[in-house]
């Protein structure tokens, strides 16, 4: 997923000379190719998180478009100010792009896990929040941040991604996608953890439960249609995410459902704390009760016992 975004901000920079590349440090060796080909629309800040958005918003008020990037957490948590004050209530045209979605800095632990940082930045106005969960998506994502006016968060995974697209399709900021068509439950997952859903849907499907895989790649504007949609027609709606169940896609949806007034079954799969233990991504995942079989278990628990609430 981090090589698709670099590559297609090279293409785009290449293209566009208003494009800049600013890091805070990390990453500078990944950006070999950039840096060579296009110096004058790369700065390395340092690690100075803050300062380089607040650099990015200057540069955005005179007409250039920065995509600053580092450790997602690092921006989510370190800079928030930055992000609401200089970029947010400015409206600048600054892309934020975070790096180690969620868990997959497994082996750095709960400081470098962006396990919060949806919920801090959904509640900041006019920001577009979008979780690519591919190559194919994270590059299709760029370009759509590059064309939106306005503040974008890109919440990227690391470069161990699987392409879960078989052939091109259209992306849409704002309209989630089905991945999977199924009339006895919705699975509604963003990010890389959409894999791991698909991979349930298939041990559910096994078990004859037909479920609908949503991808909810944009998270702010979130897609009430294909929610309300989903509610109509299959009734349990599940949301996957790997990220604290309090604030994120989780509470997103919730929102949706509960201003809906349908009563229909409803649950949030993700950290219920801070990220546990240390491993593979897997493991950490299976750690904290977000593994494949852990959701699948759940789930299918759920619909077989015909339970109904909110949880």
């Amino acid at each position: 997923m981090r090589t698709a975004y670099l590559d297609t901000l090279y293409e785009l920079a290449s293209r566009d000379k208003n494009v800049y590349a600013l890091i805070s440090d990390n990453g500078a060796i990944v950006y070999d190719k950039y840096r060579k080909d296009l110096e004058s629309q790369y700065l390395n800040l340092g690690i100075s998180e803050a300062n380089m958005l607040g650099m990015a918003a200057g540069m955005a008020s005179c007409g250039k478009i920065p995509f600053a990037y580092t450790i997602g957490a690092f921006l989510a948590y370190r800079a928030y100010e930055f992000i609401r004050n200089d970029i947010c209530l400015q409206k600048q045209n600054v892309k934020i792009v975070g790096t180690g979605a969620g868990e997959v800095y497994s082996a750095l632990g709960p400081t470098h896990h962006s396990t919060e940082d949806l919920g801090g930045l959904r509640s900041l106005p006019n920001l577009t929040i979008i979780c690519p969960s591919s190559p194919l998506e994270a590059k299709k994502a760029t370009v759509a941040a590059y064309r939106h006016e306005g503040p974008v968060y890109l919440r990227l995974g690391t470069n161990k991604e699987p392409e879960i697209y078989r052939q091109d399709y259209k992306f849409e900021i704002g309209k989630g996608t089905i991945l999977k068509e199924g009339k006895d439950v919705t699975l509604i997952g963003t990010g890389s953890i959409l894999k791991d859903i698909l991979d349930v849907a298939v041990l559910l499907q096994n078990d004859g439960i037909q479920a609908r895989v949503i991808n909810m790649h944009t998270v702010k504007p979130i897609d009430r249609e294909i929610i309300l949609q989903a509610i109509e027609e299959t009734g349990s709606i599940f949301t996957v995410e790997d990220h604290n169940i309090i604030g994120g896609l989780g509470s997103a949806v919730a929102e949706v459902v509960a201003e809906s007034g349908n009563g229909i079954e409803f649950r949030r799969f993700g950290l219920k704390d801070f990220s546990n233990g240390y491993g593979t991504y897997s493991q950490v995942k299976e750690t904290n009760g977000i593994g494949i079989e852990q959701i699948y278990n759940e789930v299918r628990e759920s619909i077989h016992g015909g339970k109904n609430g909110i949880h």
